[in-house]
């Protein structure tokens, strides 16, 4: 079962400096279990970027019903 999140984030990769804040929907292939694993979220987004993690910062998420 998969789950979409609507996301805000700020990618810090050097590339993206004079504008790095994003927002948009990411698909997961299965809901978060809780606020703490925000990780899946900034690993799918780094892969569309093609980014490390470490270079989005998620700044706030909400699931989309």
């Amino acid at each position: 079962m998969t789950a979409k999140y609507y996301t805000q984030f700020i990618l810090t990769d050097t590339h993206y400096r004079g504008g790095n804040e994003f927002s948009g929907v990411v698909e997961l292939s299965q809901p978060m279990e809780g606020d703490s694993e925000t990780r899946d979220i900034e690993a799918a987004l780094a892969r569309n970027f093609d980014l490390n993690r470490s270079a989005v910062r998620l700044v706030s998420w909400s699931r989309l019903h």
